[in-house]
Formats: structure tokens, C-alpha cells, sequence
């Protein structure tokens, strides 16, 4: 299949190709190119249309908070025990909840679904398309575990009457977890290199979980709202060498130098919601601006079910709103998220050999205006929304 006469926006160094043209065979973007290109009857025209990635929401609770259901749709937080790395997302996500296709309507064709903050350590994010009827199929890439700092699981653990009550437990708990899995990783790669001499450590479900973080194969995703709490996730990540990311990052803006000089990125959101919590009571719209103005590599998210994610977009607008660049919104959007969750060799942008996730508006729309949506969203090559 071609999409053609099209004004491509690749999202890499490709930049804005006019009059383009992107070839799809099997799941694949297979060649772009600009100007005249034989076609057939199956071959769509674009129209003069704008062309982008698919919109990428770094973080979410998509299918793992159901909608419109209590208790039974929630499986996101297992608060039965603070530190819980060995929780997967993809086994709590149900891919027939609504909210996919809603995602798809607005050209969010992959997000990140993850466990919830309830715990010092969650357990496994994992990036997914948002088309699908089983989620083994619709897997990116499990990408980072999470971790959460601050209010949520101070607030959880202190209505049980246990630990953590204090932020000092919090990163004490999360501090105890890593070393015991370093030190597993350790015992483990001495009974590899000499059996005869060595015992395999006990197995630990929790230290394997974090074998893929301590091996820097995945990324320590730390909730975080405060500037303080940014601070200690910091601290924890370079006391085990950690590949750091900040969800959240309400109060980064105080101290986005210094999260510019970590090389840390900054996936910020919720935007458009009440300040609902202690933690956010600095929630303002100018954070992802003055983060990325400092040099922070950002994305936008919603928290989904936080904000709906078919608000993905709005909520770059309202970035926008506070002082981002429309152009930074974009790649807030689709190259830089991919970026931060380590699937920007399949997802994020416009290239040969990426998968086809595409969406299509018409020319002259903004992508990020409330009253947009694509006419036309394919994931993996499928048409999954046409509006034409």
C-alpha cells in the first residue's frame, strides 16, 4: 500500500517531506520518498494531508484500570505487600476495554501501561499497541519497572499501619530491594562462570524482576511530583547505576537544571486536571516548557484514567498553552516518547524498516486542536480507523 500526496512529518532528521509519499508492505514502513510515484485503486491519497507517527501516551493505566468498573476492572496496584517488582502489567490488562478504541480514534496508536504508584516498586511496564484482541500480540516491549516515591505510598501503607509511613522508609524499602538484587545477579553470575565451585543463589522472583534493571536491559521509571522526590529517585538511580526516568515531575520546573545536568527525562502529566493531592498543589502548565527550555528530554502523558486518553493531545495543546513550541509538542508526542521508553527502533517516527503506525488529517487541521481527529489511523500496517 502508498499513502501519497501527503506533507509527511517524519519526527527525525528527515524533517517535513512535502508532496511525500510511504510505502507500507507487511506491518512495515517500507521506503518514503517525495513526488510523483505510480499507484493503484488500493493506494490512498492523501489529499495534501498531514502525515504523523501515531501518537504515543507514556504513560498510562490502559486496560489495567477498566472503565466504568470498580474494584473488579481495577488491577493495578497490588497493595498487599510495598514492594512488588514481580507484578507484570501485561497479565492485568484487558485489551476489550473501550478505551482502545478511543485511543485509536485519536491516533494514540501505542502506550505505556503500567502498574500503579500504591507501592515503592510496582513492578513491570510494558509498551503496547492500542489494536489487538490479545495482548501478547500487541506487545512493544516490556521497558522499565516502576517505582514510586512521595505521597502514594505513604498514604497507602499508613492506613494499614505499616511500611513505608515516611519517605525515608519509601527509598529504604526500594534501597533494600536493589541491593538484594544486585547481590542475587552477583551470586548468580558466579554460579555461571564456575559451577563446580558455586551454588545458584535460592530463586527470588522479585530479584529476577530486577535482574533486567540491574543489567541496564530496562529503565527505573520513579512516580514522582515533588522536586525532592525527584532528588531521591536521582540519588537511589546513581547508587546502582540505574538509567533513570521521572514520571510526572509536577514541581520540576524548580530545579529542571539540575535534572538537565542527570541526563534525566521528564514524562509530564497529568496537565489538564485539578491540583487533587498535596503533592500537586505546584501542578502548573508552563513545567514541560521550562523543562524542555533547560535541555529536559520530555513527553506528554495523561495517567490515563486520570484524563481520558483520548485527551492526549489536548493536554500538548494546553503544554503548548504554558509555553512550549507546537513543534516540541509534536515529538512530546511521538519521537521523544519512544525515545524515553526504548522503542524508538520500532515506533515514534516516520522511517523504512518502523512499523506502520500512521495517522492521517486533513490539510491544514492541527493535530492538537480538541475539534481534530485523524481521518485515517493504521497500526502495524491494519487500518484501524478511516473517517473517509
Amino acid at each position: 500500500m502508498i499513502i501519497y500526496n501527503a506533507e509527511i512529518h517524519t519526527m527525525d532528521s528527515a524533517g517535513v517531506i512535502r508532496n511525500g509519499w510511504a510505502e507500507i508492505s507487511e506491518g512495515k514502513i517500507k521506503d518514503i520518498g517525495s513526488g510523483e510515484r505510480s499507484v493503484s485503486e488500493e493506494d490512498i491519497n492523501a489529499g495534501g494531508g498531514i502525515l504523523l507517527p501515531g501518537f504515543i501516551d507514556a504513560h498510562t493505566h490502559l486496560g489495567i484500570i477498566e472503565d466504568s468498573l470498580g474494584f473488579e476492572g481495577d488491577d493495578c496496584n497490588e497493595s498487599s505487600d510495598p514492594f512488588t517488582p514481580q507484578m507484570r502489567a501485561i497479565d492485568g490488562i484487558n485489551p476489550f476495554d473501550r478505551c482502545f478504541e478511543e485511543a485509536r480514534a485519536r491516533g494514540i496508536t501505542a502506550a505505556a501501561s503500567c502498574p500503579g504508584s500504591a507501592n515503592a516498586c510496582g513492578g513491570e511496564i510494558c509498551v503496547i499497541k492500542t489494536n489487538g484482541r490479545r495482548i501478547d500480540d500487541m506487545l512493544v516491549r516490556s521497558c522499565g519497572i516502576k517505582f514510586a516515591l512521595g505521597e502514594n505510598p505513604k498514604n497507602v501503607y499508613n492506613e494499614k499501619g505499616e511500611a513505608p509511613v515516611t519517605r525515608m522508609a519509601v527509598a529504604a524499602i526500594i534501597r533494600e530491594g536493589l541491593y538484594k538484587a544486585k547481590r542475587y545477579s552477583e551470586d548468580m553470575e558466579s554460579f555461571r562462570s564456575d559451577s563446580d565451585n558455586c551454588d545458584p543463589p535460592e530463586y527470588d522472583i522479585k530479584c529476577e524482576a530486577l535482574i533486567p534493571l540491574i543489567e541496564h536491559k530496562q529503565k527505573a521509571f520513579f512516580h514522582c511530583h515533588r522536586a525532592d522526590d525527584i532528588c531521591t529517585a536521582m540519588r537511589l538511580s546513581k547508587e546502582f547505576s540505574l538509567e533513570p526516568v521521572i514520571i510526572h515531575g509536577t514541581e520540576g520546573r524548580k530545579i529542571a537544571d539540575i535534572i538537565a545536568a542527570e541526563n534525566v527525562p521528564v514524562i509530564c502529566g497529568p496537565l489538564i486536571c485539578d491540583r487533587c493531592k498535596p503533592e500537586m498543589s505546584g501542578l502548573e502548565l508552563k513545567n514541560a516548557a521550562v523543562l524542555r527550555q533547560n535541555g529536559v528530554k520530555i513527553s506528554i502523558c495523561t495517567d490515563h484514567t486520570v484524563i481520558p486518553i483520548q485527551y492526549l493531545p489536548l493536554s500538548a495543546q494546553a503544554a503548548v498553552k504554558g509555553g512550549l513550541s507546537h513543534d516540541e509538542a509534536l515529538r512530546a508526542l511521538t519521537a521523544d516518547p519512544a525515545e524515553i521508553l526504548g522503542v524508538s527502533d520500532r515506533i515514534g517516527s516516520i522511517a523504512p524498516g518502523k512499523d506502520a503506525d500512521l495517522q492521517l488529517y486533513p490539510a491544514g487541521c492541527d493535530p492538537l486542536d480538541l475539534m481534530s481527529s485523524p481521518q485515517l489511523v493504521m497500526i502495524s500496517g491494519d487500518i484501524c480507523h478511516k473517517e473517509f
